[in-house]
Order: structure tokens, then C-alpha cells, then sequence
């Protein structure tokens, strides 16, 4: 965790600092003078553009300095972190913070004599530091051993690995009489008084042999009969409970059977759950954190950190341009592309041979992003298709027709052939048809369905919809309460915002879910509600039974768009799901969108999107990006084109 961060020019204005714990102005100042101004340490001699790595560390006191600097504008960034830390990730946010406010105050300080800068800089630092450290600690996260021990009894307030405490009466370093002898039936092992203490702690219970004075043998052996016999006659008793417990029979749509005495539906409300809901319940959104409003009102959401990605990767794009590197622009998989055409002049021809090993490390690198072996291929048979017979221009490199050939492909398989405006679509059919616009979720289980659609209805409430949340999933236990819990949560806030209203459409379990739905749109039509949104039970893709019932619904439940949820992390099998998904619905039926969820744990391997739109040719609309109900951002097809081919 930093202790604080400073921009200072090197005449001593402070242009932006943040301070996490108060820190000493001493810490600055010996640092400008011994750095700067009496060079003790001296810092790298290159040029501007030098990474802050290059510079060694200015230690004082108990907290450690690293740095970078601007020489054309005599800027100078500090971050200030505690010496006992190890904060890898510095270095890079120092690279990134130089480029962010250079972009964006750049022209303020070049002004002459300008001490002043007016600058809102809080947020693009807070998002910096936020994604490295973030990215840092999912690397560095490793399984912690959990002992299944029986006889460590682990209270709630003590440490894991904490050892447990000695028995009171034992002297550490001392043994008790006759340790060393091996103890028999026929001569039990003495133990002194202060071994048993009069209250043992709970876990340090002992256990001895009775000494040869106490109890016959006899008397041993009737105690010992009479406690069997007791817990023989309790398990009896158990086993004779258990039997009135009858097995539940299913048939094979997965429904349970009506004749069963068994009552299968636990989701009835009680009174704890139907109590009204408080302002405190939920937890405030910052939702200028998610997205803008425009001018006419509609709240509209970010993309993926466009605006400070944008500017990044223009600098890095410029400083490629300016000095090229010796592993090439598509990173260390393809580090050899550079190097098999250091022969090769301007004015090249480039054939198929020349082009046989670029593409598989360009191949290579679309497989580590998570991208399907399928489409990886695809694209590399298109940008080979594109080059092969080129002629290289005289100061054109190799590696900039590839990144150019590859980011092109990319671009023109993400790009949407429709409009995605959801917001348009959902007040053009409202207005023109008064009825409302009906949205169903699917996917495989535990990808996040029922999480992601509270973050797509939080945010139609920010653009004051009314919404009927519709419990389809009338088969996994759970389901109905948690859906009621994210109602109770968005009602809170919509209450305490002002935003639109929401409620919850349910009928238990055991039901069969295209009938419900289909009730739910005729409730939400007579109640004129503007978007009803169907969260549907998950199920998988190979399971011909459980994937037939999603027809049925569609002719049913007749939803206006169908958006699949598919999480970032499922690797090459998203082509086979998307597929199936996209088939299940009838010949004249298919998705509309997908909704890639957990994309915060995948760094740049975000080629899930890639491998979902090339399977079916259907856009990614939605990227989930948390477990908040803000967490949710579109698509920007340039950022996911950068972060490929990073």
C-alpha cells in the first residue's frame, strides 16, 4: 500500500500529491536535494522516456522513494511506500501516472511561468492504482493448506497457525516419571497429579488407564457391555427415524412428482423476508464510477477504462513508432518475428515460407488471451491470406504489417453489423407496441446468470424503467431467495436514489418455467411495466434433455432479446457453448448477445469474446466487470483489440 504520491516540478511546486498516512515534508526535500540538486544518488542518465525502473531507490527514514521524471518539463514524480514492503507494481504505476497527466496537463505546464495547474486528477490515479495492485495480488495469490486435523478444536477469535496451548501442570522441557518406559496392560503408566488439572481446556480432555487399586477387571467389563448396549439402542433409534424419510421422484422433464407428500416448494415468504425495505439495506453505487448521464437524461455506461486505457496505449504506440523494439509490437510469443526477417530489405514480395513461422507465434499468442484453437486459426489464416504477395514498402517493417493485418482482423470480427443502443430499442417498442420489452438470461451453471442480470436491472433503473424480475429457475435450490434478496437490494436503491421501481414475479419451484414466464409478461403488460427481464435455470450445454426445454420457452415466453452469459474464464469450450445455445431455441430462434461476466480476473485474456463472436457471429453487448451491481461496462472493440494484442 503506498504511503503517498507527489508531481512536483523541479523547481519545487507541488502540481498534485496524494497522501494515504501522513508523511514528513522532510521526506520530499531530502530527497529533491540529495537526487537533484547535491546528486548523492544519481539518476539514470538517458534520456525522458527512461522506465522508472532505471532509477535506483532513494531510501530515508523507515520509507522507500522510487521515481520518474519528465526532463522536457522539468516534472518529477514521487510514490512513497514503507521500506518493509515489496510493491512491484510501483514502477509501473509511476510509468503510467507520467504518461496520463503529461497527456492531459501537458500544455498547462509548457505555459511560461505557470506555478498553477488546474487539475481533477483523483480518478485517473485511483483507477490506476486500483488495476495494478489488483492485477498484482491475483498473481501473487497462492492456495493456502488447510489441516484437517480431529483434535485441533479452532475457535473463532484464535489464528490458523497458531499452535495450540501446552495443559496446564506440564512444565515445557521437563518429563513426567517414567516416560521412557513402555506402557502394557499389565503395568499402566503412573501419571503425576499435576498432569490432570481439576478443569481441562476444551480439546486437552486425558484419558488413563485406571490404576490396579481402582475397579476389578469385572466391574470394567459390565460398565463396558452396559454403554455398548446404550448406543447400540441409540443408533437403532436413528436408523428407525431415517426410514420415514422417503426418496423424491423425478420424471424426465426434471419435474418433481405432484403425487409426492413431500412438499417441494420451500420459497414461501415469511415474515423476515417480507418486512419493508429500509434505506441502509443496500449498499450505495457510486454510478459516476459506471457510467454518464447525456444530455437528454439517459444514463449510459462506461466502456472498460477507455479513457486512461486510450491514452496508454497511444503513448506506447508512439514510443514504438520512435524506437522500435528487438521483441516485436505482439509481444514475447512472438519475439522471433522480428528477428526472421533482419534479412529482408524494403521492397519485399512476402510469400507463404516467410510468413510460416510469424504465424504461429501469432497463433501461440491468441491461445495464451484464452482465444479458442478455432478461431485462432481463422485469424491467422485471414491476416496470412492478407499479406502473402505485399510488397514491404522501403521503411516498413514486418511487424507493423502484422500488428496492422491482425488488429484489422480483430476489428472487423468484433464490430457489431447492428445497432446495440438497448436503451433505444427498449422506448421504440414500448411507445410504438405498449407493451414491454422482454429479456431472458441464459447460460451454463454457476457463470454468474442471476448476478449479471441484477447489474443489466440496475442499470435500466438508472434510466427510470420499471422492471418485473421474473424467478424462472425453479430448479436449483436457492434460486427464488436469491433473486428476492437482489429485489429487496434494488429496491432499496432505487427508493433512495429516485430511480425506477422493480418487482419480483415468483411461483416457487417445481414448476415448469415457460408457463411462468409467459404469466409474467401478461402481468407486466396489464401492470404496463417497460422491461421484464426472465432469469432462467442453468443447465448444460452437452445435455440434449435439459437443453430441448429452451425451445419451448422461447414459443412460450416470446422474449425480445435473448442474451447468453458467458464467463471469461471458460476458455476454449465457449465455442461449443455458444453454439448449442444459439441452436436450442428452434429453426427460426437464436441469441441476440452475450454478456461475458468475471472478466476482472483475466488481465488481457479476454479472448473468450473473440472465440463466443466467431462461433456465432453474434456481439458481445455487456462485459461484467465485479460483484457490484455498477460492475457492468459495453464493449469498446479498439480497448479489446489492444488488450489481444498486448
Amino acid at each position: 500500500m503506498l504511503d503517498g504520491f507527489e508531481i512536483l516540478t523541479t523547481s519545487g511546486v507541488v502540481l498534485w500529491s496524494k497522501s494515504y498516512a501522513p508523511l514528513s515534508s522532510s521526506l520530499i526535500n531530502g530527497f529533491v536535494k540529495d537526487v537533484f540538486i547535491e546528486e548523492k544518488v544519481l539518476p539514470a542518465a538517458a534520456a525522458d522516456d527512461n522506465s522508472a525502473a532505471q532509477h535506483p531507490s532513494y531510501k530515508r527514514e523507515k520509507y522507500t522513494l522510487r521515481w520518474a521524471s519528465v526532463k522536457d518539463l522539468g516534472l518529477i514524480f514521487v510514490a512513497v511506500y514503507q521500506s518493509l514492503l515489496h510493491l512491484s507494481w510501483v514502477d509501473k504505476l509511476l510509468d503510467n501516472i507520467r504518461v496520463l497527466f503529461v497527456d492531459l496537463y501537458g500544455d498547462q505546464v509548457k505555459k511560461p511561468h505557470s506555478t498553477v495547474v488546474d487539475c481533477n486528477f483523483d480518478d485517473y490515479f485511483d483507477q490506476q492504482v486500483k488495476e495494478l495492485e489488483g492485477s498484482a495480488e491475483t498473481s501473487q495469490r497462492t492456495p493456502q493448506i488447510v489441516r484437517n486435523d480431529p483434535n485441533l478444536i479452532a475457535s473463532p477469535d484464535s489464528e490458523a497457525e497458531e499452535p495450540p496451548p501446552t495443559i496446564p501442570g506440564l512444565l515445557a522441557g521437563r518429563k513426567p516419571p517414567n516416560s521412557a518406559a513402555p506402557s502394557t496392560d499389565a503395568t499402566p503408566t503412573s501419571t503425576p497429579d499435576t498432569s490432570r488439572p481439576n478443569t481441562p481446556l476444551n480439546g486437552h480432555l486425558l484419558s488413563a488407564k485406571a490404576a490396579r487399586g481402582g475397579s476389578s477387571r469385572r466391574a470394567r467389563k459390565a460398565a463396558s457391555g452396559k454403554s455398548t448396549a446404550l448406543d447400540g439402542l441409540k443408533e437403532k433409534t436413528s436408523i428407525g427415524k431415517a426410514k420415514g424419510k422417503s426418496m423424491r421422484k423425478w420424471d424426465a422433464d426434471g419435474i418433481a412428482d405432484e403425487d409426492s407428500e413431500v412438499p417441494l416448494d420451500y420459497s414461501a415468504t415469511n415474515d423476515a423476508e417480507s418486512r419493508p425495505v429500509s434505506s441502509g439495506d443496500a449498499e450505495s453505487v457510486d454510478m459516476a464510477a459506471s457510467g454518464t448521464r447525456t444530455s437528454k437524461g439517459q444514463y449510459i455506461l462506461k466502456d472498460l477504462d477507455d479513457e486512461v486505457h486510450s491514452i496508454l496505449q497511444n503513448a506506447n504506440q508512439k514510443k514504438s513508432q520512435s524506437a522500435p523494439s528487438d521483441t516485436g509490437v505482439l509481444g514475447s510469443s512472438l519475439g522471433a518475428i522480428t528477428g526472421l526477417f533482419r534479412n529482408v530489405i524494403g521492397g519485399k514480395v512476402l510469400t507463404k515460407q516467410d510468413l510460416e513461422k510469424p504465424m504461429k507465434g501469432m497463433e501461440e499468442l491468441l491461445l495464451k488471451k484464452n482465444v479458442a484453437r478455432e478461431a485462432a486459426v481463422r485469424l491467422c489464416e485471414g491476416v496470412e491470406r492478407d499479406l502473402i504477395g505485399k510488397k514491404t514498402g522501403s521503411f516498413e517493417t514486418i511487424d507493423s504489417l502484422l500488428r496492422l493485418s491482425l488488429s484489422t482482423a480483430l476489428t472487423k470480427l468484433l464490430t457489431p453489423t447492428t445497432s446495440l443502443s438497448l436503451l433505444t430499442t427498449i422506448t421504440t417498442l414500448t411507445k410504438r407496441e405498449h407493451r414491454p420489452y422482454t429479456i431472458s438470461i441464459v447460460g451454463v451453471n454457476g457463470v454468474g446468470k442471476s448476478t449479471s442480470l441484477s447489474k443489466l436491472a440496475f442499470f435500466l433503473l438508472q434510466n427510470n424503467l420499471s422492471l418485473l424480475i421474473v424467478a424462472c429457475d425453479t430448479f436449483r435450490s436457492g434460486a427464488v431467495e436469491q433473486l428476492r434478496v437482489h429485489a429487496r437490494n434494488l429496491t432499496s436503491l432505487s427508493e433512495r436514489e429516485g430511480l425506477g421501481k422493480v418487482e419480483l414475479y415468483e411461483k416457487g419451484y417445481g414448476k415448469d418455467p415457460a408457463h411462468i414466464a409467459a404469466d409474467a409478461v401478461a402481468y407486466a403488460t396489464a401492470q404496463q411495466f417497460d422491461v421484464v427481464l426472465i432469469d432462467t435455470a442453468g443447465r448444460r450445454h452437452n445435455d440434449a434433455r435439459l437443453m430441448s426445454s429452451l425451445e419451448k420457452f422461447a414459443e412460450l415466453a416470446k422474449p425480445d432479446k435473448i442474451l447468453m452469459v458467458g464467463e471469461a474464464l471458460v476458455g476454449t469450450d465457449s465455442v461449443n457453448q455458444a453454439r448449442a445455445f444459439n441452436k436450442s431455441f428452434g429453426p427460426r430462434r437464436g441469441l441476440d448477445g452475450f454478456l461475458i461476466s468475471k472478466c476482472d480476473t483475466v488481465g488481457d485474456g479476454v479472448g473468450v469474446v473473440v472465440s463466443m463472436v466467431h462461433a456465432t457471429g453474434i456481439p458481445v453487448v455487456f462485459l461484467g466487470v465485479g460483484q457490484h451491481y455498477g460492475d457492468l461496462r459495453t464493449v469498446n472493440v479498439e480497448n479489446v483489440v489492444g488488450l489481444l494484442m498486448r
